[in-house]
C-alpha cells in the first residue's frame, strides 16, 4: 500500500495532514508537497497538526520530512504536532528522539534496515514493546 495523504486548512492557524498507508521512499514526496501547498495559508504562529493514525511504517525518508517539516513551522514561530502513532511508528519516534542516528548507523540504507526490523517486531508483538 502506498502513502495517502489528507489536508485540510482547519483554520489560518491550524491545519492537519491525515498520513495513512506504509510509504516508501519515492511516495513520502507526497506529504512534503501537501504541507507546501498549506503553508502559504497558514498564519505565522500556526499549528500543523500530523495526524499519523494511519500510518503503518516509518523510514528515514519520512522521519526527514517530519524534521524539514518542523524546521519551516519554527521559522514561522508555529508548531509541528505528531499525533496518534501507531505502536511500532512511535517507537520509531522514540528511538530518533533518544539516540544520535549518525553515531550509530553507518548510512541511510543501514538505518532503513534497523527501522524496519523494529517496526516488525513491534507490530507482530502488539504491545508497543
Amino acid at each position: 500500500m502506498a502513502l495517502s495523504v489528507h489536508s485540510e486548512l482547519s483554520s489560518p492557524e491550524q491545519a492537519i495532514v491525515r498520513l495513512g498507508g506504509r510509504p516508501d521512499a519515492r511516495s513520502f514526496g507526497a506529504f512534503d508537497e501537501a504541507v507546501l501547498a498549506l503553508l502559504p495559508q497558514m498564519a505565522d504562529r500556526g499549528t500543523l497538526v500530523v495526524d499519523l493514525a494511519g500510518l503503518e511504517y516509518v523510514s528515514s525518508a519520512a522521519l526527514r520530512s517530519f524534521a524539514l517539516t518542523q524546521r519551516s513551522m519554527q521559522n514561522r514561530g508555529g508548531r509541528t504536532l505528531l499525533v496518534h502513532p501507531q505502536p511500532q511508528v512511535r517507537k520509531v519516534l522514540d528511538i530518533v528522539s533518544a539516540v544520535p542516528l549518525s553515531e550509530v548507523f553507518t548510512g541511510k540504507q543501514e538505518f532503513d534496515t534497523y527501522l524496519r526490523c523494529v517496526q516488525q517486531r513491534v507490530a507482530e508483538a502488539g504491545d508497543g514493546a
